[in-house]
């Protein structure tokens, strides 16, 4: 179970739970074509995107598996919304869960999405002591799986026509990481893995 303390604070960036006054900010995320292109979801509309965000208030916390751990990711150079990072927990038994990330346009490519994605690994692995996390994206979202990679994600799958997307078939990536290889990156060491 995870309780974390918020806000959580990065060199640049501010992680906390969703709140009513981020309807205007994650409506100009979410109405973007270029956002939704990849997405399960079509731009959405102000009474859509509303509905989302009383979802997303109230996914702060990680009881069981199933849960969805959804934070807004503040820049405090701009002091606004610049996109939301996610943590599932796919299974307790199993010490499972995906981290999800999006972003407005207008700031990526700055270092932004990898800085929040690497506070939700974090908290994955040294806060809910997860042995493996999956990130995935459709195989034409180039800039998702490089962010992966840059996470020290490992591509694991490139699935070929596995569903239909959007009225077509579409191929989708699945990266990983294990906790042992988390701890290797961060320097704390081989132990992490052991349950």
């Amino acid at each position: 179970m995870l309780q974390a303390s918020y806000p959580i604070q990065t060199a640049r960036l501010t992680l906390r739970p969703f709140c009513p006054d981020d309807l205007d900010d994650l409506y100009a995320i979410h109405s973007l074509p270029e956002v939704a292109r990849y997405l399960y979801w079509e731009p959405r509309d102000m009474a859509e995107v509303r509905d989302v965000l009383d979802a997303k208030c109230r996914q702060s916390s990680l009881a069981q598996a199933g849960d969805r751990l959804s934070l807004a990711v503040l820049w405090r150079e701009v002091g606004t919304v610049v996109g939301e990072v996610s943590l599932v927990w796919l299974s307790e038994e199993h010490r499972q869960g995906e981290i999800g990330f999006v972003f407005h346009p207008r700031y990526q490519g700055k270092g932004l999405a990898r800085e929040a994605a690497a506070e939700m690994l974090r908290i994955g692995f040294a806060d809910m002591r997860l042995h493996r996390i999956i990130g995935r994206c459709d195989a034409r979202n180039a800039a998702s799986a490089r962010l992966m990679e840059r996470l020290g994600m490992r591509r694991e799958a490139h699935f070929l026509h596995n569903e239909i997307f959007k009225g077509a078939w579409g191929d989708e990536y699945v990266y990983a990481l294990l906790d042992a290889e988390w701890a290797d990156l961060h320097g704390d060491g081989p132990t992490v893995g052991r349950p």
